[in-house]
């Protein structure tokens, strides 16, 4: 044998494998890596996208099929046109007024000591889930202000400017010497120096009398002047107490004003004493008495910050209250990659902090504001949770939101058609805003 194998040599090397075998091999092992995940996405995410909108051509029961009537519904529908209404605003103002309060936050806080504790403390928040955040807010804005803090501070503010009155359904007993007149009650009858006037009231309960109210007693007559006494005239018991005169247990009403008016005119005006007595000067003799209205005004009860007019701020504001702190931690971020050099550069050319700020920062956080306000626009065009919960029902229609309406139109109404009709119509409205983040993620990572 003269060829090599049999002189016993070893054999060669293997021939290599092409290059198109080994991409092969590479594309089935990430295929197979990738799998799963395909899997998983076919099945939480294509088939319901595809199921809805294969539904939202059938009607209410499913079995025919209904064309285009279900999105025509979104726009003739007054549910749906409400819901896309208050979207738009939710849209418009929602990311906007938390990416603002977001970049104020960052920017104030970046040079103060404290600035990570306050940072921390907006961002907590974010650990709240919807659910608790939309009940810690309809007792917010409850509109009872011993219940309702946001009414407790409007009524605590407007008190401190117009006082309320304290006598709210007071009004004339029996036998009474006074007549409703304007809102307030006048005597049937003038008044003279020297007789004693009795003005005595019911409808106050005992807890709800002024704090410097004292117990009431017959005023003394003075032949100069008009006296008198105005008291809660009302003693608990049957047969207890002398109906038209103060007994030892009633209590005067204190602060009450009284005015003396002759011919249409106010020539004199006092206020009761805690004991309920009063007096006029004389120039008050044969006047009428009147109680004017301002005393029997109703306490201020607050804003009614869940009625139809404001239910819809109201919950973006609890909206903002959980994610403006989202936005100052993005932002915060971007902010400590600003080159530092830039601002002292402004500075010293002579710009204040105002300028700076504006012309020189935020333009060159534009990238992460970018961002924050579109991350919030997709968040807010699904917003149910808030809106269902702090909502009361007879506000909740105004209140009405896309995703609210998807739910109602689905299990409260049982037409599943307009429902998976309004997913497919919120698809096509996040779609625009999740291409225009993906080309402006694609031109950052050209630069």
């Amino acid at each position: 044998m003269t060829s090599a194998a049999a002189a016993g040599a070893p054999p060669g090397p293997a021939a290599p494998k092409s290059r198109k075998s080994v991409t092969g091999t590479r594309r089935t092992v990430a295929a197979l890596f990738l799998l799963p995940a395909l899997v998983l996405l076919g099945a939480l995410v294509v088939y319901p996208i595809g199921y809805s909108v294969v539904r939202s051509f059938y009607n209410a029961s499913g079995d025919g099929f209904a064309g285009v009537d279900n999105y025509k519904a979104l726009f003739t529908d007054d549910g749906i046109r409400t819901a896309l209404k208050n979207n738009i605003v939710w849209v418009v103002f929602a990311p906007a007024v938390s990416t603002a309060l977001g970049l104020v936050f960052a920017v104030l806080t970046e040079r103060v000591r404290w600035g990570t504790a306050f940072k921390l403390v907006v961002f907590m928040p974010m650990a709240i889930s919807m659910l608790a955040a939309g009940i810690i807010f309809r007792l917010v804005y409850d509109q009872d202000p011993d219940k309702g803090v946001a009414n407790a501070v409007w009524v605590g503010v407007h008190d401190t400017f117009a006082q309320s009155s304290a006598f709210p359904r007071a009004h004339p007993g029996r036998e009474s010497p006074l007549k409703p007149d304007q809102g307030g009650f006048v005597t049937t009858a003038p008044v003279h120096t020297g007789r004693p006037v009795t003005l005595p009231l019911v409808g106050v309960a005992p807890d709800q009398m002024p704090d410097g109210a004292k117990k009431a007693v017959a005023a003394r007559p003075d032949p100069a002047r008009i006296t008198g006494t105005t008291w809660q005239d009302f003693t608990r018991g049957k047969g207890v107490g002398k109906l038209g005169a103060p007994d030892p247990s009633e209590l005067g009403y204190a602060g009450m004003r009284i005015e003396a008016v002759k011919d249409g005119k106010v020539v004199a005006t006092t206020e009761a004493a805690g004991d309920g007595t009063f007096t006029l000067p004389a120039k008050a003799d044969g006047a009428l008495l009147r109680l004017p209205a301002s005393n029997f005004r109703e306490p201020y009860n607050g804003v009614d910050w869940l009625g139809p007019a404001l239910v819809t701020p109201a919950v973006i504001g609890s909206y903002v209250w959980m994610w403006a702190g989202f936005a100052m931690v993005l932002i915060a971020a971007g902010l400590a990659g600003v080159p530092r050099e830039l601002l002292e550069a402004a500075r010293v050319d002579g710009a204040n902090e105002w300028q700076v700020f504006r012309k020189v920062t935020v333009p060159l956080l534009a990238p992460v504001l970018a961002v924050v306000v579109v991350t919030l626009m997709i968040n807010v065009l699904k917003v149910f949770d808030l809106v269902y919960i702090i909502a009361p029902g007879s506000s909740q229609d105004d209140a009405n939101v896309l995703a609210l309406e998807l739910y109602r139109k689905g299990f409260a109404e049982g037409r599943p058609g307009i429902a998976s009709a309004i997913a497919v119509f919120l698809l096509l409205l996040v779609i625009p805003v999740m291409l225009f983040n993906i080309r402006r993620l694609r031109r950052e990572v050209r630069r």
